[in-house]
């Protein structure tokens, strides 16, 4: 398992205790020698080990809820220091067809509201060396053995999250 796959998959156990409706959550990817180097208080207090492939994940102030999350990354730019990060949001799927029906005045309630509907809780983590993990929860399918991963299951915010890196 790599190095993403695991962050990936701890920050993904890590948001199921919290448990669902929970707001987006973004990490910033630190290698674990620079913080230990740069920020040696803040690295023993999050417990972060000087080990030469280690990577810590540290939590970002809340996002704005305000606006669509795609939009909300368009206005992040990382510093060099970070060596990538990891997005934790829950959405909607609705059955394929679903979407024709969906009114124009408030769809996002009419989704909310739909009998076919299904929460997911999506992680996605990128690299700055291209590297991308996902992990998907649906809610449907609560447990630990019910997660899916892979590192392409949602390319389109893994993208958005790669463009943070540039």
């Amino acid at each position: 398992m790599t190095r993403l796959e695991e962050v990936v998959r701890d920050l993904e156990r890590h948001a199921a205790t919290a448990g669902w409706d929970a707001p987006p959550r973004l990490y910033a990817l630190v290698e674990a020698p620079e913080l230990n180097r740069s920020e040696p208080e803040l690295a023993r207090q999050l417990g972060v080990p000087d080990e030469p492939d280690g990577i810590a994940a540290l939590e970002q102030p809340d996002l704005p809820l305000d606006r669509p999350i795609e939009d909300v990354l368009l206005g992040i730019e990382w510093p060099g220091q970070v060596a990538g990060c990891v997005l934790i949001l829950e959405r909607i799927l609705l059955p394929e067809d679903a979407e024709e029906d969906a009114p124009d005045d408030d769809p996002v309630t009419w989704a909310a509201r739909h009998p076919g509907r299904e929460d997911v809780r999506l992680v996605v983590g990128v690299l700055r060396d291209g590297s991308r993990h996902s992990a998907m929860r649906l809610r449907g399918h609560d447990s630990d053995d019910e997660v899916l991963t892979g590192p392409e299951l949602v390319p389109g915010l893994a993208d958005a999250l790669a463009s943070t890196l540039t």
